[in-house]
C-alpha cells in the first residue's frame, strides 16, 4: 500500500528555517517525481515544488524560489523541503506528493499520492 508520511513541521519564528522530509513506501520511489505542496486557512492548495526522478531537475514556486530547496535521495525513499528565510505568509499545512513519470507538474490534480500534512506556523 502506498503511504507518504511528512515529518519536521513545527512553530518557528519569522526568518527562521525548517526542514521537512517525506519518508515514502509502497511505491518505486526512483520512478516517482516528487513534490511539496501546502494550503493556508481558507485557501486551495497550492503548488512550491517538484523534484524529478533522480534529483537532477527542479521547479520552484515563485513564492519561495531562493528561500525553499527540495531533494531526494532514493536511496533512502525520502524526499526533504529545506525551508529558510521563513515568513508568517508560509504558515500552512505542507503536503508531500507523488507522481509517476518525469513532468514536473504545479497542477494538484496531476499527482497521484499524498500524504496527510504537516503544520508548518511561523510566527513574526
Amino acid at each position: 500500500q502506498e503511504q507518504l508520511v511528512e515529518f519536521g513541521g513545527g512553530l518557528v519564528q519569522s526568518g527562521g528555517s525548517l526542514r521537512l522530509s517525506c519518508a515514502v513506501s509502497g511505491l518505486t520511489f526512483s520512478s516517482y517525481t516528487m513534490g511539496w505542496f501546502r494550503q493556508a486557512p481558507g485557501k486551495e492548495r497550492g503548488f512550491i515544488a517538484a523534484v524529478s526522478w533522480i534529483g537532477v531537475s527542479t521547479y520552484y514556486a515563485d513564492s519561495v524560489k531562493g528561500r525553499f530547496t527540495i531533494s531526494r535521495v532514493n536511496a533512502e525513499n525520502t524526499v526533504y523541503l529545506q525551508m529558510n528565510a521563513l515568513k508568517p505568509e508560509d504558515t500552512a499545512v505542507y503536503y508531500c506528493a507523488a507522481r509517476p513519470g518525469g513532468a514536473l507538474a504545479s497542477q494538484v490534480t496531476m499527482w497521484d499520492y499524498w500524504g496527510k500534512g504537516t503544520l508548518v506556523t511561523v510566527s513574526s
